[in-house]
């Protein structure tokens, strides 16, 4: 809106202005903006829409060279925060990786074997994915590596395609081809900035989707905790209790049971000390790794591998082997991979950016969100080329990374060292590791996911994320994980429907001894304005909600008019409809309030509107609405236009 302000009084040369009272001299005319040709504004839609940060502010007005150094540090934020960095910070992150490293080894060799891989490929997946991202990451405090949730994902959708005890070749192949995919999703997201895409899985159905994969992945822990040896390939809880329990007799082993449920108890309990003390959170962080230890030289000091208790048996050393050959670049099973691998791939970025952004709020720093992208694609693009499966930001690995002072991603650097060291040298020492202690490192690590409070909160907030979360919760637990998922964004995008279709309007009254207007349902002291309905739209006014504006609008003025006429009132005159919520109006949003404008006259109703903002402005004078419901019916505020037409209505029949 022009920062111009001309009186009504200019607008009042016709016979209308001379038959009514002058306005008072704050009332001001509703100016049309600045007009922009086409090419501006078009031009000014793509930049807030892709580029609102200005990402080619810092380019401007530089040297060649500068700006070469610039695009550098662009594609790698390394160099930018590696200038200031002293020994100070390299102590604080040379703790904080080494204590992540102790966590992320046990859990990657668990997490491996829940995609359905060998241990080593875990192991593989926080060795060069980490080492990329810290290059290429703008988040200091995220850690890298595989997370229960994808690789749950990942396993039970590639097992549906390739049956991994059958083909564990192609299986593998097929792995690889989806963590490609995964990674050229995130990297094209984040390339072609199109990172708000992933805003449209809201937050309730990530609450659920979380907690249900939390309670599948529980559920299929019961497999090594119990020591079962014919477990069902499939994911919903019907079929896995009816395998568990059709195990009883003969399919428990009562040494498994004893370790698994030992080590759940004290790796509950270390989390429960770290939660109440958070001074000892590093009592939780090398819990797994002490409990990996300790399992393992019980197991072999006792030969109860021999009694049936289930190890690792193997873990192939040395570091990542290229895979880039292995990976399908033909055939059904490519378009298999890259279904799995979008799948994965979002999931996987929707949870590293809800970690970044969580904690770069705590240190009060900014996350490039694309940037975040096109770091993950591209380390999960070369680690498919070498032997890993999809990685992500882990919440766990990043909460203790966070807690122990790390400040930049040198941490990841540290854990990746670690993890090469692991792989050169202390392998062959999970020999002996019982299958049941990874199991409850497993249920440790995802009973957070369950968060209830969150629950709660989104039920006393809002009852429809409330039934998303049940929707997402109750698809992954009874069905699949896929089907949660489909569920989760089925949900979302209805609930982004019922908002643009069914809008919210209100009925506005006048609160006493002021010029303020608002709902009359919320405050029961604003009182309506005889003779004249004032309405609220709350919403941009589009083709797929403009006739539902129109009739609502319609049967908000037959409902006050019954009610006048039982009460023997003045009948409505005018009706304003204050549109400062409407942000922008269409073409067919115009038709409706001629419909409108149409109907009201036939009722003897003059249309008045309030406040339009500069893009809904320009609109209306584009299509000549206003010489159609006149200028001297367009207001900047409603106080303005009551103060004008309340005289009025004395005059009309």
């Amino acid at each position: 809106m022009s920062g111009r302000v001309t009186h009504e009084m200019e607008i009042g040369s016709g016979p209308s202005s001379r038959r009514h009272p002058q306005p008072s001299s704050h009332i001001h005319k509703v100016e049309r903006p600045p007009q922009q040709n086409l090419l501006t504004e078009f031009q000014t839609v793509i930049k807030e829409t892709f580029f609102h940060e200005e990402p080619l502010k810092a380019f401007r007005g530089q040297k060649s060279h500068t700006r070469f150094f610039l695009v550098l540090q662009a594609i790698f934020p390394i160099l930018e925060w590696a200038r200031s960095y002293n020994l100070e910070k390299f102590r604080g992150d040379l703790i904080a990786g080494l204590t992540i490293a102790s966590l992320c080894v046990p859990q990657d060799i668990a997490y491996a074997k829940l995609a359905n891989l060998d241990p080593q490929y875990g192991l593989y997946s926080s060795f060069v994915p980490p080492l990329i991202y810290a290059f290429m990451g703008s988040s200091r405090d995220i850690a890298i590596g595989p997370v229960a949730v994808v690789s749950l994902l990942i396993g039970t959708m590639a097992q549906n395609e390739i049956d991994p005890q059958k083909n564990a070749l192609a299986y593998r192949r097929l792995v690889f081809t989806a963590t490609f995919f995964a990674g050229v999703t995130q990297f094209a997201l984040g390339f072609f900035r199109l990172g708000f895409l992933i805003d449209f899985l809201s937050h309730a159905a990530i609450v659920g989707f979380m907690a249900g994969a939390a309670i599948t992945i529980g559920l299929q822990q019961l497999k090594g905790l119990l020591g079962i040896t014919n477990f069902t390939k499939k994911t919903d809880i019907i079929s896995v209790m009816h395998s568990v329990f059709g195990s009883v007799h003969h399919g428990w082993n009562w040494q498994t049971i004893v370790i698994g449920l030992s080590f759940l108890a004290f790796l509950l309990l270390t989390k429960y000390i770290a939660k109440k003390y958070p001074k000892l959170f590093w009592v939780s962080a090398i819990a797994p790794l002490t409990s990996v230890i300790v399992a393992t030289f019980c197991v072999y000091i006792t030969h109860a591998d021999k009694e049936g208790v289930a190890i690792v048996k193997y873990i192939k050393k040395g570091i990542n082997p290229s895979s880039a050959h292995e990976i399908y670049w033909t055939g059904d099973l490519l378009l298999k991979g890259f279904k799995i691998g979008v799948v994965a791939g979002l999931i996987a970025l929707t949870e590293a950016i809800a970690i970044a952004r969580t904690f770069a709020a705590v240190k009060d720093y900014n996350v490039d969100g694309n940037k975040e992208m096109v770091a993950m694609g591209t380390m999960n693009i070369v680690g498919s080329m070498t032997s890993c499966y999809v990685a992500t930001g882990s919440f766990s690995r990043s909460a203790v990374n966070f807690m122990a002072g790390c400040n930049t991603a040198v941490a990841n650097i540290v854990m990746s060292c670690v993890v090469l060291l692991t792989l050169e040298l202390i392998t062959p020492l999970f020999k002996y590791t019982p299958n049941a202690v990874l199991a409850s490192i497993i249920i440790a690590a995802v009973f957070p996911l369950v968060d209830i409070p969150a629950a709660i909160l989104l039920w006393k907030i809002d009852k429809f994320d409330f039934l998303a979360c049940m929707g997402a919760f109750f698809g992954v637990v009874f069905k699949s994980v896929e089907i949660g998922l489909l569920i989760a964004v089925a949900i979302s995008f209805a609930k982004i429907l019922l908002q643009v279709t069914r809008p919210r309007t209100a009925v506005l009254g006048n609160l006493p001894g002021t010029h303020v207007y608002r709902n009359v349902e919320q405050y029961s002291t604003a009182k309506t304005v005889s003779g004249i309905l004032i309405i609220r739209v709350d919403s941009a006014i589009y083709f797929s909600n403009s006739n539902y504006i129109k009739e609502r609008i319609l049967r908000w003025l037959s409902n006050e008019e019954e009610v006048l006429k039982i009460n023997s009132g003045p009948r409505i005159k005018y009706l304003v409809v204050e549109m400062s919520p409407v942000t922008d109006i269409d073409t067919s949003g115009i038709h409706s309030f001629e419909e409108l404008h149409k109907t009201l006259q036939n009722r003897d109703v003059k249309l008045v509107l309030a406040n339009p903002g500069a893009i809904v402005t320009e609109k209306l004078h584009a299509s000549e609405f206003t010489k159609k419901i006149g200028e001297d019916m367009i207001f900047l505020t409603v106080a303005d236009a009551i103060e004008m037409l309340s005289p009025r209505i004395k005059e009309l029949p």
